[in-house]
């Protein structure tokens, strides 16, 4: 199987219109972070964790043809922006686009997007099939995923462990119980938000904390704020294992 990064990146700290900073303004392609999400590819399935703001720039970019289920992890805005535009997919297969989230995610989907789940719909609206995550595993198109409860502050939020690979954005705190779930891991895919503390998300050092309390083969953080610094400048002071992920980068999960 294989992940992609569809974006690596957060409106943390980042004015609306432009960004003075160095790291906006990189000429590394590596620095250009899109919000936060991931695609998951095997067995014939695709699916898709998040669809943020930036979901059709994504999907464009990546040349998607193909989408099975779009799995969410949480319901801030930056993780599910985007959903409106899987209308483009039920256009192009035919077929409504199976969606994966919480109770909570799931309320919060259906008032953010009330227009999808009226019961007079309007021609051409996302057509969905709603599916709710009791955090057991559940399985999509052959592929299972275990979720892995963590928090963001005071907000629940979803990881998702698949065989030996473990996605987990916006979190800050992870239960003994989840760090249970995912023991074993091989390949762990952690936010880790800027050098400073933050209130709801790990930053580098809690991150790479947690990175050798799992000790994974490989590490690549993600949900990166241009507080963290350069690409280029952040990597070279990471232990070995971990890797600072970036937009299009692709992985081997099999």
């Amino acid at each position: 199987m294989k992940f992609t990064f569809l974006g690596t990146g957060t409106s943390q700290g980042v004015p609306v219109i432009a960004c003075p900073c160095e790291v906006c303004n990189s000429n590394n392609i590596k620095d250009n972070r899109l919000r936060t999400s991931g695609m998951i590819e095997g067995k014939g399935t695709v699916i898709v964790i998040d669809t943020g703001p930036d979901f059709r720039q994504q999907m464009l970019r990546e040349k998607v043809k193909n989408l099975d289920a779009v799995v969410f992890t949480h319901s801030h805005k930056d993780h599910i922006a985007g959903l409106d535009d899987v209308r483009a997919f039920n256009f192009l297969l035919g077929r409504a686009i199976d969606i994966f989230a919480d109770a909570y995610t799931t309320h919060e989907l259906k008032r953010e997007f009330m227009y999808v789940f009226a019961e007079k719909k309007y021609p051409g609206i996302p057509e969905l099939v709603m599916h709710e995550i009791k955090h057991k595993i559940f399985n999509i198109g052959g592929i299972e995923l275990q979720p892995i409860p963590v928090m963001h502050y005071k907000l629940p939020v979803l990881g998702f462990r698949i065989g030996n690979f473990a996605y987990i954005t916006d979190a800050n705190y992870i239960s003994d119980e989840s760090m249970q779930l995912l023991a074993g891991v091989e390949t762990l895919v952690l936010n880790a938000l800027r050098i400073e503390p933050h209130i709801s998300h790990f930053n580098l050092a809690e991150a790479i904390e947690v990175v050798k309390l799992l000790q994974p083969k490989k590490a690549y953080f993600t949900h990166i704020s241009h507080l963290l610094g350069k690409h280029e400048e952040i990597s070279k002071i990471l232990p070995k294992n971990i890797q600072l992920a970036y937009d299009g980068l692709k992985i081997d999960i099999s």
